[in-house]
């Protein structure tokens, strides 16, 4: 009796280590997948970004080549 006991604690365990390490390695994968495209998106972002800051430069540095009005003295 205690040696079938023993045959099943250890095919148990067998069992659940076998299926950890499996939920494991999918889970894994999964993260790498969802970190890939995570990072994917903020590349997109950032380029989008980008590309929409260069289009409003040009109008900001025409914006700074206007020259201002000086203010008026006020001479007493």
């Amino acid at each position: 009796m205690a040696l079938t006991n023993f045959i099943l604690t250890v095919v148990a365990v067998g069992a659940g280590v076998l299926l950890f390490t499996t939920d494991v390695r999918k889970s894994s994968a999964l993260f790498r997948r969802n970190a890939r495209q995570i990072k994917q998106w903020l590349e997109e972002d950032s380029a989008s970004a980008a590309s929409k800051s260069a289009k409003e430069a040009p109008s900001k540095k025409l914006d700074s080549t206007i020259p201002k009005e000086k203010p008026k003295e006020d001479n007493h």
